[in-house]
């Protein structure tokens, strides 16, 4: 490309980011972007990582605001002809736009071959941030090039806290009866919405856009996907057999696929591109947790409204969908050292999920839609009781849709919190 091309084209992004500055909503994320900021103290490139739309590009350029820096998306079809020697003509393009500048931003860079040898020595003298939305190019390319000298950070979309600030509704020490009200009001909205922004200024269409987006960009087009079909069928039955248990052979036989290992590689880029995450089975042997059947959840609750049709078949794991997402957002927010798994014995009995932190079993925690005591099963309690004696974890914690208070059993206690009220938690307590 030539280098008047390639100005114009930053120019013309750069305008478009201060409309939408302007003209959009813009909330400020519950991340502590002076800790994110302080990674780049050292020659250090910082990734921001996370699904398509999910605000990865408005977080950058907050860290980066009321400073000098130079900015461009790689997703731009006006770019199409870019490729590695016109990296050169970026810095080139800057410098005249805006002067010598410190600060760089790289907006899906992953999109250009060769992009990680420019961040490697682009990282030497300046303060680069690099957005992406595919995980493999931390642990592919850009670990390859940058040993040691790069800094990771997954970006989930809008929690409900967040959903709740995008609403203007104002958090207060004590809530009335009729706060109380308007937040599970406000919840409901947030279960069919989810928390991609565009999908609040766009509506549902949005996220149909976006899931294929991610199927056809960051999936099929990156791994080189030749049954796409069957790929497709694959990732709708995910969506929509969401928090569920999977096997590769059983999935391998649904879709008719000769070899499991395929199915393997198509979930491997699921996970990749942050449309699904999958959660093994916890054992203390390593064998017995990779063999055993995993489970699935998608990133969003709002595209599993989107693409599935069965979502308003059971609340209960809806639920269970979006505990497990506001658990890896706060494991990538705060807790950096949480591991996250379910628990089933040989007799069936399950646990929705076992934090880990360290060697310990930090809590066990079931998913339930009850309103009232009486409709929590017998069966829930009772798994809850004995992977907390095989785990020898006490904190033990019921997420109900509205009740609330504590159970004694066996003289254990278990404490039952409504979902709206522990997503509402702050990521310290417990």
């Amino acid at each position: 490309m030539q280098l008047q091309e390639i100005k114009e084209v930053i120019a013309s992004q750069r305008e478009e980011i201060e409309e939408k500055f302007e003209k959009t909503k813009i909330i400020e994320r519950e991340i502590d972007k002076e800790r994110l900021k302080g990674f780049l103290k050292s020659p250090n490139a910082l990734a921001i990582l996370g699904v398509r739309r999910c605000g990865k590009s408005i977080l950058s350029l907050q860290i980066f605001k009321n400073e000098k820096f130079g900015y461009i998306n790689f997703d731009d079809e006006r770019i199409m002809d870019f490729n590695a020697r016109d990296f050169n003509k970026v810095m080139e393009a800057f410098y005249e736009l805006y002067g010598r500048i410190e600060k760089i931003i790289l907006d899906e860079p992953h999109n250009i071959t060769g992009w990680e040898l420019f961040v490697n020595r682009l990282r030497r003298t300046k303060k680069v941030i690099v957005t992406g939305s595919n995980s493999k190019m931390l642990s592919g390319e850009l670990a390859t090039h940058l040993t040691g000298r790069h800094i990771d950070f997954t970006l989930y979309p809008f929690s409900f806290r967040e959903f709740l600030e995008y609403n203007d509704f104002k958090m207060e020490k004590y809530l009335t009866t009729t706060k109380i009200a308007l937040i599970k009001n406000l919840l409901r909205q947030y279960v069919d919405q989810g928390g991609f922004p565009e999908r609040y200024l766009i509506g549902k269409e949005m996220l149909v856009s976006i899931y294929f987006d991610i199927l056809e960009k960051d999936i099929i087009g990156r791994i080189k996907i030749k049954k796409r079909a069957a790929f497709k069928e694959m990732a709708k039955y995910l969506i929509s057999n969401f928090s569920s248990e999977i096997t590769f052979s059983k999935l391998k036989n649904i879709l008719k696929i000769k070899d499991q290992h395929t199915i393997k590689n198509w979930i491997d880029g699921l996970e990749e591109a942050y449309l699904v995450k999958v959660i093994e089975r916890y054992s203390p042997k390593l064998k017995e947790s990779i063999i055993a059947p995993k489970k699935a959840y998608c990133i969003d609750t709002g595209i599993i409204r989107a693409i599935s049709f069965r979502f308003s078949e059971n609340i209960g794991k809806i639920m269970e969908n979006m505990v497990i997402i506001e658990l890896l957002r706060r494991k990538s927010y705060w807790h950096g050292d949480w591991e996250i798994f379910y628990w089933k014995d040989h007799q069936g009995r399950e646990v929705d999920f076992i934090v880990k932190e360290d060697m310990d079993v930090k809590q066990l925690i079931q998913v339930t839609y009850a309103s009232a005591r009486d409709e929590i099963e017998t069966r829930e309690i009772k798994a809850l009781i004995k992977a907390s004696e095989i785990l020898h974890c006490n904190n033990l914690l019921i997420i109900t849709w509205d009740y609330e208070d504590k159970i004694k059993v066996n003289k254990k206690t278990i404490k039952c919190v409504p979902l709206w009220k522990w997503l509402l938690t702050y990521h310290d307590q417990s």
